[in-house]
């Protein structure tokens, strides 16, 4: 079952990077912040389109291992329609999940988020993971600066 389990994860983690959604630049985007992982050579522009408190659109560019670009791919689908509030709080359980401080978290809560549940076993990796979500973080605080995870 586990053996299972993990395959399908796996798959997850490849499609997002063979194929990944709202890989664009936005021409019309309000927020876009630059993230950096010296570590690995990700790199990423994360766009946001937020309106009303609300996360009405995202997209990124970039380059990195498959991990990182799964990871931004996964979060630029789930993050829309999201407020600022809700995507906020989805960091944060995300970045308690990769880095595995919460063991008491319930991986379903995090829908499609819990593929990437097996990086905390891998701490060199855990900074792919979390790379976008960092660059997320900056956003919503319309921070301008550059984010590395050095």
């Amino acid at each position: 079952m586990f053996e299972d389990l993990r395959d399908l994860y796996q798959e997850v983690i490849f499609d997002h990077n063979r194929n990944p959604r709202n890989f664009r630049v936005m021409a019309d985007a309000n927020r876009q912040v630059e993230g950096f992982n010296p570590l690995c050579g990700d790199r990423l522009t994360l766009f946001l389109k937020v309106e009303d408190g609300t996360i009405r659109d995202a997209s990124f560019q970039g380059s990195g291992c498959a991990i990182s670009t799964a990871s931004v791919s996964l979060m630029t689908e789930i993050i829309k329609g999201k407020t600022e509030t809700e995507a906020d709080a989805l960091f944060k359980q995300f970045h308690e999940m990769a880095t595995g401080k919460d063991h008491d978290l319930q991986l379903e809560a995090l829908g499609k988020l819990a593929v990437l549940a097996g990086v905390r076993e891998y701490p060199a990796r855990v900074k792919c993971a979390t790379l976008a979500w960092h660059t997320l973080d900056a956003a919503l605080k319309n921070q301008q600066q550059s984010i590395s995870t050095e």
